[in-house]
């Protein structure tokens, strides 16, 4: 039987890195692991990683891409105190591995990391890797990547391709047979999109002018719920506009075509539900990795990509009737979009992570030494 270790998780701003965090840490759990996490009282993490039962270290960082001056030397000043912060946990808690999911808070800990001589897994889950994961890339003890050619940032022998932690309930997910309606799902996230909102009320026109028969499914977050949701009511198309969707696996069953961002947790419940989609890149995403993930499903067949700037109501308008148009052009981009699926991915990061740490148990033994703090 494996002994019991404690691992420390990087985690922590937006949901897609909260949440594929929080999925690993529950499977080290159920393996008889202690899992903790550090992140920021700003993340999303200060509020699910705590409703999910688990211990978090607070650091207090921000970020150097994309800010300003200000933030950047703000950011810079708060770096050695963060360090500081996860080394002193780990000489309370000697962690056996460190698992960095990524955002503002990756930084710090991975550095202390490697200050502290840990093993190190990272999760690279974009088409090209943030700043973190770059300047650190060749440290790593593993890097566990969504697309293969990520694979060449890091040193060869290193990566796997596991994808992005998902919900079980995207890969439950059936291939929808088409009805007389196209059912479309527009979704900008849980804050909603104001470049996919402005589009999806520009095109109801021109859907209900053509007599195309669709359904609408419109997440459009709280700024401009009220005032999509009125002009919903009085274009003629059948569906519904809300403004936050709780089970977006449900909703996902429902669609015929997807319409949203390409985040890295977009783009692998889009695989994982074989659901074939219009990817519109957030333009302002460090590093331009919404544009990278999007090009990356695209050319797989997947998914058709629209810039940010190119978006309106006729571009929106012509893009899915183009789709629906074609017999079997959905259901083919839906083949496409499952192939590029990795289930089990949690599972995965635990099982590498017990290696390491039986590996630096091992060597540890046999030097007769205690972690190097």
């Amino acid at each position: 039987m494996m002994a019991s270790h404690t691992f420390l998780i990087a985690g922590g701003g937006t949901g897609g890195h909260v949440i594929p965090a929080l999925a690993v840490a529950r499977e080290l759990r159920q393996r008889g692991h202690e899992a903790i996490f550090a992140g920021t009282r700003e993340g999303m993490e200060a509020r699910l990683v705590p409703q999910a039962g688990f211990a978090i270290e607070w650091v207090e960082i921000g970020g150097l891409k994309g800010v300003g001056l200000g933030r950047r030397l703000r950011t810079l000043l708060q770096l050695p105190v963060g360090i500081a912060t996860i080394v002193r946990l780990a000489r309370r808690r000697h962690p056996a591995a460190v698992f960095s999911m990524g955002g503002f808070v990756a930084g710090p800990v991975v550095l202390a990391a490697l200050l502290c001589r840990l093993p190190l897994v990272v999760m690279e889950p974009n088409a090209v890797p943030g700043f973190t994961n770059r300047r650190i890339a060749r440290a790593v003890a593993r890097a566990l990547v969504s697309f293969s050619e990520t694979s060449r940032y890091f040193p060869a022998g290193r990566t796997e391709v596991t994808g992005l932690p998902v919900r079980a309930d995207f890969f439950a997910i059936q291939a929808k047979p088409r009805e007389p309606a196209l059912t479309i799902l527009i979704t900008g996230g849980s804050r909603g999109s104001r470049t996919l909102n402005r589009a999806a009320r520009e095109s109801w026109p021109l859907f209900r002018a053509a007599g195309r028969a669709v359904r609408i499914i419109h997440q459009t977050g709280a700024a401009e719920f009220a005032a999509t949701r009125e002009a919903f009511a009085t274009c003629g198309l059948e569906g519904e506009v809300v403004e936050f969707i709780d089970d977006m696996a449900a909703v996902f069953s429902r669609a015929d075509l997807v319409v949203c961002r390409s985040g890295a947790g977009a783009v692998s419940e889009l695989a994982a539900a074989g659901k074939p989609s219009i990817l519109v890149p957030f333009p302002f995403a460090t590093d331009q990795h919404q544009l990278h993930n999007a090009e990356a499903l695209a050319a797989a067949g997947a998914a058709r990509l629209v810039l940010d700037q190119e978006l309106d109501g006729q571009r929106l308008f012509r893009e899915v009737s183009a789709l629906a148009g074609g017999e079997t052009t959905l259901e083919t981009m839906g083949r496409a979009a499952r192939s590029l699926a990795r289930p089990g991915a949690a599972g995965r990061v635990a099982d590498i992570l017990e290696e390491l740490a039986s590996g630096s148990e091992r060597v540890r033994s046999k030097a007769g030494a205690t972690p190097a703090f």
